[in-house]
């Protein structure tokens, strides 16, 4: 069964960068379509916290959403030739310690969880003090 998948995460200090990486493993999802078609976004959920919106964008990569608390410290894209979307990491604080994931769904930027129909299974980032 095709699923999204996420990869690139891992143990930085404070101040550094990653770059996440979300992926299909197949060419369509159990829609039909591929993620190309889809709006894409990225959650983190942190222990003990809720998950919370990141980052989304629009399905022609045209549009970007981002929560105030990395606005101008990550950047979302969208490779749609290679069905990837990515997030770019940049000034990493030791509160953006989370599980990330990647979300598809049909109505761009939306930070409600629960209306998104396809998801990984999330990549640990760890920001050390």
């Amino acid at each position: 069964q095709v699923q999204l998948a996420e990869s690139g995460g891992g143990l930085v200090q404070a101040g550094g960068s990653l770059r996440l990486s979300c992926a299909a493993s197949g060419r369509t999802l159990a829609s039909g379509r591929t993620i190309s078609t889809y709006d894409v976004s990225w959650f983190r959920q942190a222990p003990g916290k809720e998950r919370e919106f990141v980052a989304g964008i629009s399905w022609s990569g045209r549009d970007s959403r981002y929560a105030d608390s990395v606005k101008g410290r990550f950047t979302i894209s969208r490779d749609n030739a290679k069905n990837t979307v990515s997030l770019q990491l940049n000034t990493l604080k030791p509160e953006d310690t989370a599980v990330y994931y990647c979300a598809a769904g049909v109505m761009f930027g939306n930070s409600n969880w629960n209306t998104y129909s396809y998801w990984g299974q999330g990549t640990q980032v760890t920001v050390s003090s």
